[in-house]
C-alpha cells in the first residue's frame, strides 16, 4: 500500500502546490495591474503563469522522485524525462519573458511617440529581436536536451574533433540561410523597410505585413500575399513609398483633342479637388505635357497623405474630369477623322 500511496501523494501534492502557486502569482499580478493601470507590464506578465507552473512542477518532482519511488524500476528514465520537461519549461518561460519585455517596450514607445514612421521602425526591430531570442533559446534548449543522453555526448565529442571540416560544409550548406539572417538584421537596424511600409516589388504594389529572420510578406491591394526572401531587399532595387514620409503626389493622364479647353479644364479641377476627401490640400496642377498628330496629353497632378488615399484620389479625378468633358465639351474627346483631307492649293 505504501508503494502506491507515496508516489500518488507526491504527484498529487506537487500538482496542488503548483496550481496554488500559479493562482497566487496570477492574483498578485492582477492586483498590480489594477493598481498600476498606466503600465501594461503586469498584465503582460500574466502570460508567464503556465510556464512558471510547468517549471515549478518539474522542479518539485525532479527533487523528490527518488524518495517518492515513482516507477522505482526505471529511475534513470524518470529522472531524464523530468529533466527534459524542466529544460523545455525553462525555455518556454524565457521566451515568454522576452516576449513580455519586447511588447512592454514597444507599447511604452508607441504611446509616447507621435511619428508613425518611427513607431513602425521600432516595431520591426523589436519583432526581429524577439524572433532572434526565441531561436537562440530554442537551439540552446535542444542542445541541453541532447546532452542529457550519453550517446549524444560521445557524438558531440566526435563532431567537435572534426569541427574544421564540418564548419566548412555547414557554412556552404547554410550560406543562403545565413545570408537571409544577416539581411533581416540589416533591414531591422538599417531602417530600409519597416512593417506597414508601402512598397513596390516586381511591379506589385502592397504593404509590408510581416518581417521574419528569413522572409518578408507583402500584402497587395487585392489581398494577395507575396512572400520574398529578406535578402531581396538588400540586393535589389525596390520602391518604398513610405520612406521619408507617406505623403505622395499622383498623376492622371488624359488624351484629348487639340481643341480641348485646357484653361477651363484647369479651373474645373480646382473646383472639384476640395470636394474629394482624399486630397490633402498641399498642391495640384494641370498642364499639357505632350502632343501627337491626333491628340494632346494632359497631365493633372494632386497630392494625398498616403498611397491608399492617392489611389482613390486619382480615380476620382479621372472620373470627374472625363464626365465633365462628356457633358460640357464632348468635342474635346479624342476621335478618329474619317473625312477626306483638304486639297492642296495650286501654285
Amino acid at each position: 500500500m505504501e508503494t502506491f500511496l507515496r508516489p500518488v501523494t507526491v504527484l498529487g501534492g506537487s500538482l496542488v502546490l503548483t496550481l496554488i502557486a500559479g493562482w497566487l502569482l496570477d492574483l498578485l499580478l492582477r492586483r498590480a495591474d489594477t493598481r498600476h493601470a498606466e503600465t501594461p507590464l503586469w498584465g503582460l506578465l500574466r502570460r508567464c503563469r503556465v510556464p512558471v507552473q510547468v517549471v515549478l512542477w518539474a522542479s518539485l518532482l525532479r527533487g523528490t522522485y527518488l524518495q517518492a519511488r515513482i516507477l522505482p524500476d526505471h529511475p534513470v528514465g524518470v529522472g531524464r524525462a523530468l529533466t527534459l520537461v524542466l529544460i523545455a519549461g525553462t525555455a518556454w518561460l524565457l521566451v515568454r519573458i522576452a516576449t513580455v519585455i519586447v511588447d512592454y517596450a514597444y507599447a511604452r514607445y508607441a504611446a509616447g511617440e507621435s511619428d508613425e514612421a518611427r513607431v513602425r521602425r521600432v516595431r520591426t526591430q523589436v519583432t526581429l529581436i524577439q524572433r532572434v531570442v526565441t531561436a537562440v533559446v530554442a537551439v540552446v534548449a535542444v542542445a541541453l536536451m541532447l546532452l542529457t543522453f550519453p550517446p549524444m555526448r560521445a557524438a558531440g565529442a566526435s563532431l567537435l574533433a572534426s569541427a574544421g571540416v564540418l564548419g566548412i560544409v555547414a557554412g556552404v550548406a547554410a550560406q543562403a540561410a545565413l545570408g537571409n539572417l544577416f539581411a533581416g538584421l540589416q533591414i531591422a537596424f538599417g531602417d530600409t523597410v519597416r512593417i506597414g511600409d508601402t512598397v513596390v516589388v516586381d511591379q506589385e504594389w502592397g504593404k509590408v505585413e510581416e518581417i521574419t529572420l528569413t522572409f518578408l510578406t507583402v500584402r497587395t491591394w487585392d489581398e494577395r500575399r507575396i512572400t520574398m526572401p529578406v535578402s531581396y531587399f538588400t540586393s535589389k532595387p525596390y520602391e518604398n513609398w513610405s520612406r521619408g514620409g507617406a505623403e505622395m503626389t499622383g498623376t492622371v493622364f488624359l488624351h484629348l483633342d487639340h481643341s480641348a479647353p485646357v484653361p477651363h479644364l484647369r479651373e474645373h479641377l480646382e473646383r472639384i479637388l476640395p470636394q474629394i476627401p482624399e486630397w490633402d490640400g498641399r498642391s495640384w496642377a494641370l498642364v499639357v505635357t505632350d502632343t501627337t498628330p491626333h491628340t494632346i496629353q494632359v497631365r493633372a497632378t494632386a497630392t494625398a497623405k498616403d498611397a491608399d488615399d492617392l489611389w482613390t484620389l486619382r480615380c476620382a479625378v479621372r472620373e470627374r474630369l472625363i464626365a465633365w468633358l462628356v457633358t460640357h465639351h464632348p468635342y474635346a474627346l479624342p476621335r478618329v477623322a474619317t473625312s477626306e483631307a483638304a486639297p492642296r492649293p495650286a501654285g
